[in-house]
């Protein structure tokens, strides 16, 4: 009793049970013997056109490999051609120079991806997140979001294209990385416009300071051209302890440059010192001595004013210059500076002082005795004037800069074009890095103006000038 129960709850054909039990669909009946193949058999058989429709369904829902290579190769070079253009425009509208290395992160993304389709098994799709990562360094916020969206793009549409699903753990990756990346990369290029936002505040204070302490100089000026060359040794910077003046006064014209002792602001603020107090007392000061005087008074007071550690060592050197509109003759007063040179005929030789004068803050020491040099000075000749940043610049041996020598073959040159030369052969020769300020000025007298009577000219005479006590 208790088997045919048993049989029943199989499903086996039990004589007298009633008829043919129900086979099981999802558990074979291995009992079953050649009829129950037979019967898989004709239930795949059954099966067979209704997966080959399927398949069917399957090919011609899913793109081609090489459509999806063509056009994704399409897409990314015509993006890689209009947004540059786009971007070229968008800087000329805005008055800026397009640069070329702007190009570099669309140049990624279509290498990359030419790439990645030529070699899928090395999956070289991961390398587009080095496209946000440039565009965060001259990129806006803006452009290196549309950057990061345009390398998205792309895996994107490589995963179409080379693995034919995107439904992977590795894409999804690739493609959380790159957002990452250009999240991080649009916070770097918000922090690096505010530091250029900074910089370019700093640098035009930089640029107002300039041109207060140097003013541009008139290219003529009376009887003369004045050409000046000027670099500051600090990086970034366009002032330093090196300085110059010109000024047209009833006395001709008078020109200084000078060299502080020293670097940096220290330098810039004794700089700015001496400048001002030639401004002011240029125009009222009978002859350079007296002048010389002032200046060393001047820079005395701002020492005693601004005490410090090296208030000994703290010292200008000067060469004050007059060249007088009825005389075809230079005035020079030299104090402590390297001499200047003195262009005539294509000759050219040094302006030493007949009598050592001392620089400016250091007369309480070596004598506040000031001794001027007068030179001829015609029509056609040049003077140099130069601080110690060119005669002392080192080639890789140590050897100064020969001035003279190479000043020789362009001393018929125009002003401008000598000092163009002067600036072209010291980089040539200067080895490493400029470590010091660097000034030139090139005076040349263009023609020499007759004597003019000083009652119409409105000057005092001669015998009525204050008596220089320096001399």
């Amino acid at each position: 009793m208790a088997g045919e129960v048993r049989r029943r709850r199989r499903g086996r054909d039990v004589p007298g049970a009633g008829g043919p039990a129900v086979p099981d669909p999802v558990r074979p009946d291995k009992t079953a013997g050649p009829e129950g193949c037979g019967a898989r058999r004709r239930r795949a058989a059954d099966l067979r056109p209704l997966t080959i429709r399927l398949r069917e369904r399957k090919v011609a829902t899913t793109p081609r490999w090489e459509e999806c290579v063509i056009s994704t190769i399409g897409t990314l070079s015509q993006a890689a051609v209009t947004a540059p253009k786009r971007l070229s425009q968008r800087m000329r509208d805005q008055g800026r120079p397009f640069e070329t290395a702007l190009l570099t992160p669309f140049l990624v993304i279509v290498a990359v991806s030419v790439v990645a389709v030529l070699t899928p098994h090395l999956q070289f799709n991961r390398l587009l997140g080095v496209a946000p990562a440039l565009a965060a360094a001259m990129f806006p916020v803006a452009g290196t979001l549309s950057i990061g969206a345009l390398a998205l793009a792309a895996d994107t549409a490589l995963g179409l294209a080379v693995e034919h699903d995107l439904n992977r753990t590795p894409g999804y990756f690739t493609l959380l990385a790159i957002t990452a990346i250009t999240l991080a990369g649009a916070y770097a290029s918000r922090v690096r416009q505010n530091r250029e936002r900074t910089l370019a505040q700093v640098c035009a204070v930089a640029e107002t300071a300039q041109r207060v302490l140097l003013r541009p100089l008139p290219n003529h000026l009376g009887q003369v051209d004045i050409e000046v060359l000027y670099q500051a040794a600090a990086a970034y910077a366009r002032i330093g302890g090196d300085f110059y003046e010109a000024v047209q006064t009833r006395d001709g014209v008078r020109l200084i440059i000078g060299d502080v002792r020293g670097k940096g602001l220290p330098a810039v603020e004794a700089a700015s010192v001496v400048l001002s107090s030639f401004r002011v007392f240029v125009q009222e000061t009978p002859d350079l001595p007296t002048l010389a005087g002032r200046l060393e008074s001047s820079i005395n007071g701002y020492c005693e004013a601004v005490p410090s550690d090296d208030v000994l060592e703290r010292f200008v050197t000067i060469v004050l210059v007059e060249i007088p509109a009825d005389e075809p003759v230079a005035r020079l007063v030299n104090c402590g500076h390297p001499a200047p040179m003195l262009l005539h005929d294509g000759d050219v030789r040094e302006v030493e002082p007949s009598v050592p004068s001392a620089p400016m803050n250091l007369a309480s020491l070596l004598g506040d005795h000031y001794r001027v040099d007068t030179i001829p000075f015609a029509a056609g000749d040049s003077l140099l004037l130069y601080t110690d940043g060119v005669s002392e610049t080192r080639d890789r041996a140590g050897t100064f800069y020969p001035l003279a020598q190479r000043v020789r073959p362009w001393a018929l040159a125009p002003p401008r074009k000598l000092l163009d030369l002067l600036r072209q052969d010291m980089l040539a020769y200067v080895s490493g890095v400029r470590d010091d300020d660097l000034a030139a000025l090139v005076v040349h007298r263009v023609t020499a103006t007759p004597a003019v009577p000083r009652a119409l000219t409105g000057d005092r005479p001669k015998d009525e000038e204050q008596p220089c006590p320096y001399t």
